[in-house]
C-alpha cells in the first residue's frame, strides 16, 4: 500500500526517507518461518501443559498461571495473522492467505473480514468524516453534547474501561467475529463461514478428547487475556494526548500516519511478544513492512524518530480522553466537554 497516490510523494524533499525505507518491505522467508515456529510451538506446548495439569488433578489456580504466557504467545500469533492480512509476512500471496486463515482460526478471527476492516482503518485513520469501521468509536465534543440521553449512555458504556476491556475482548472474538457486516463481500462471508466451521470443529473435537468443560477452562482465559492485551494496544495506538484528527478536506495522509498513530515504548520482552507493533507510526507509514523489520525502519527514518514516544505511564492517561474537541484540536474528557 503506497502512502501517496501516483508515483511521487506529496512533498518529495521532506519525505525522501519514505522511499528510502521501502527496502524494509521485503519479506524474509527464513524469519517468517522462524517466527511461526517460535510462536505456534510454545503456544501449543502451554496448551498441552494445561491439559496435563488438569488431568493430573492440580488445582485450577496453578493451571491458570500457565494461561498468562500462553496468552502472550496468542497475542504474538495474532500479530503474525495481522501481517498476513497486509500480505507482508511472506512474499507469496498464497502463503499469506493460507497461514492467515490458519492463524485466524486459532485466534477466532475471520481472515477476509478482518483484512477488509483493517485496510479501511488504514485508509481512514484520523479522518473525522470517515469514522466507523476498524476503529475505536470516537465522538466529537459537539456530537456528544447534541446527542440524546440514550446515545450518550451508549457512548459512555462503550468507552467505559471495564466494559471495553472487560467485556469487549470476549464479545469481539466469540460473538462479533462470527457474523459478517452489512455489505460484506462474498469473500468476506465465505471467510467467516470457514472460520466458524473450523472453530466449531475444534470445539467438538476438544469436547470429545478432553471434555468441553476442560476445553473452555483452558481456552477462554488465554483468549480473554490475549484479547485484553490486543484491545489495549489498538486503543493506545490512536487514542492518546497529542493525537492528530482532521476533517476530510484538510486530512493529510502522512500526518495521519505520523501523528495519528503512536510510537509506544515497551520493554524488550513485550516488544517481542507484540511483534514491534508499538512502532505504529512506522506501520501506518509503510503498512507492507513485516513486523520483524518495523524497528529497523523506525530507526532509519528521521521523521519517525522525531515522533514523541508514548510511555506506558502516559498511555494510562488515555483512558480519560473520550471526546475530540475540534476547536482545541485535541482529545478531552467528559468533564472538560461540559465545562467548555
Amino acid at each position: 500500500m503506497s502512502l501517496f497516490p501516483g508515483n511521487a510523494p506529496a512533498a518529495p524533499h521532506r519525505h525522501d526517507w519514505y522511499w528510502a525505507i521501502a527496502r524494509y518491505e521485503k519479506p524474509s522467508l527464513r524469519r517468517a518461518v522462524w517466527q511461526i515456529l517460535t510462536t505456534l510451538i510454545p503456544y501449543l506446548l502451554f496448551w498441552l501443559a494445561m491439559v496435563a495439569l488438569m488431568r493430573s488433578g492440580y488445582p485450577y489456580g496453578i493451571v491458570l498461571l500457565l494461561a498468562v504466557p500462553g496468552a502472550l504467545f496468542l497475542v504474538r500469533l495474532f500479530i503474525l495473522f495481522h501481517d498476513c492480512t497486509h500480505g507482508s509476512l511472506f512474499a507469496s500471496k498464497r502463503a499469506n492467505t493460507v497461514f492467515g486463515y490458519v492463524s485466524g482460526i486459532l485466534t477466532f478471527t475471520a481472515f477476509e473480514k478482518w483484512r477488509a476492516g483493517h485496510w479501511t482503518h488504514h485508509g481512514t485513520v484520523a479522518d473525522l468524516d470517515r469514522r466507523g469501521r476498524g476503529d475505536v468509536w470516537t465522538m466529537t465534543k459537539e456530537e456528544f453534547l447534541k446527542a440524546s440521553g440514550g446515545q450518550r449512555l451508549a457512548y459512555r458504556l462503550y468507552r467505559n474501561p471495564f466494559i471495553m476491556f472487560g467485556i469487549g475482548p470476549l464479545f469481539s472474538f466469540l460473538v462479533y467475529q462470527r457474523f459478517y457486516p452489512k455489505g460484506a463481500s462474498k469473500r468476506e462471508r465465505m471467510s467467516i463461514y470457514i472460520t466458524d466451521f473450523a472453530v466449531l470443529a475444534i470445539f467438538v473435537l476438544a469436547g470429545v478428547g478432553i471434555g468441553i468443560r476442560n476445553y473452555l477452562l483452558i481456552q477462554l482465559p488465554m483468549l480473554y487475556l490475549a484479547g485484553i492485551t490486543g484491545f489495549w494496544l489498538f486503543y493506545v495506538q490512536h487514542q492518546f494526548k497529542g493525537v492528530y484528527w482532521s476533517r476530510h478536506e484538510e486530512w493529510d495522509r502522512m500526518k495521519a500516519a505520523l501523528e495519528g498513530s503512536s510510537t509506544y515504548l515497551l520493554p524488550p520482552v513485550l516488544r517481542w511478544f507484540t511483534g514491534n507493533i508499538g512502532y505504529h507510526s512506522a506501520h501506518h507509514v509503510r503498512p507492507l513492512i513485516p513486523n520483524y523489520n518495523l524497528r529497523a525502519a523506525h530507526e532509519a527514518a528521521p521523521d519517525l524518530r522525531a515522533v514523541k514516544p508514548l510511555t506506558i505511564r502516559a498511555s494510562l492517561h488515555s483512558l480519560w480522553l473520550r471526546l475530540w474537541d475540534e476547536a482545541e484540536g485535541k482529545l478531552i474528557g467528559y468533564r472538560a466537554a461540559k465545562a467548555r
